[in-house]
């Protein structure tokens, strides 16, 4: 299946979540097709501003949100006055319930790649009757494990830029607990230390994924500076703190998806997220489908992309 003519919204508005935050969500397609929940990266990517393609926008009503403190949300994690304390895995599963019920919508297909699959796993564990199916790209389940494996261990394979991450917080920080020391120069009241922080934090995720199959140089540091500091400020606060979640949690817990059809998708030389978790998390979830691209890194491929958009058709008939 190819692609649909681009979709824009046809509605926006704010979720006022009770305690100072607003969070942006927009729908496109059909107000009366089946609903989707479309769960951003990062943590503090934002959702996507370009038109909707690979849905079908005469079946799917397809609804998409900034999490906490990035995007078009607010505060804006790029103000120092924001605080971050309102901003863990909790409140943003909360948001993702409030927002269902806000939207009047009983169930909903729920869609995430990266960060996404841990909050979209997160909230699927906790409200497992509100969940149609789940498509989960690029799967991260933010455990310890893993996040060591992006923010050290895959330093083996790049060392130059691994060294340079590391140098990029004091001195007599940079043996202990990187991602601390990062989180801690993310709220320096002097924009030029945070900007500089965050700065050397997406030349190291850039690192990782450009010498992966269509691995795209320089894809995460292409941001506004204020992006660039929102994002890295919120990755910094969730992984320093493990997302909030007990080690192996969501794959331990997986268990409780029996009855939720889903797909599992994943690249074979995703440097950032290997596919040993889609696998654990494929094991322990009785109606998953996993498939590994082999032509594939974090970024995908147009093999992961075809496979996903096949899904997508086979999804609007159920």
């Amino acid at each position: 299946m190819g692609l649909y003519p681009p979709s824009d919204p046809y509605d926006t508005g704010f979720l006022d979540t009770g305690d100072g935050n607003r969070v942006y969500f927009e729908q496109i397609g059909n107000p009366d097709g089946k609903p989707v929940v479309s769960v951003h990266g990062g943590p503090g990517a934002g959702s996507p501003r370009r038109p909707l393609r690979a849905w079908d926008p005469g079946r799917y009503r397809v609804i998409r949100f900034d999490q906490r403190n990035c995007g078009r949300s607010t505060p804006h994690a790029s103000d120092p006055a924001a605080d971050m304390r309102l901003n863990t895995t909790q409140h943003l599963v909360t948001d993702i319930e409030r927002l269902r019920e806000h939207l009047g919508i009983e169930k909903w297909l729920v869609s995430g790649a990266s960060w996404g699959v841990t909050l979209a796993l997160a909230y699927a564990q906790q409200h497992p009757d509100r969940v149609s199916e789940l498509l989960l790209q690029a799967v991260m389940t933010s455990s310890r494990s893993e996040i060591d494996w992006l923010y050290r261990g895959a330093g083996r394979f790049h060392p130059e830029a691994w060294d340079r991450f590391r140098a990029g917080v004091p001195e007599d920080e940079r043996d202990g607990d990187l991602l601390a020391a990062y989180s801690r120069l993310m709220e320096n009241p002097d924009r030029a230390v945070r900007a500089q922080a965050a700065a050397d934090w997406l030349a190291w995720e850039d690192a990782v994924i450009t010498g992966e199959p269509n691995g795209v140089p320089g894809m995460y540091s292409a941001r506004e500076v204020d992006e660039q500091i929102a994002f890295v400020r919120i990755c910094a606060h969730f992984f320093s703190n493990a997302a909030w979640l007990d080690e192996g949690q969501l794959v331990r817990n997986a268990g409780t998806l029996a009855g939720i059809p889903g797909l599992v998708v994943t690249g074979r030389h995703d440097m950032g997220c290997p596919p040993q978790t889609a696998w654990e998390l494929a094991r322990a979830w009785p109606d998953a489908r996993l498939h590994i691209s082999e032509d594939s890194g974090h970024v995908g491929s147009a093999t992961m992309m075809q496979l996903v958009r096949d899904t997508i058709e086979e999804f609007k008939d159920q």
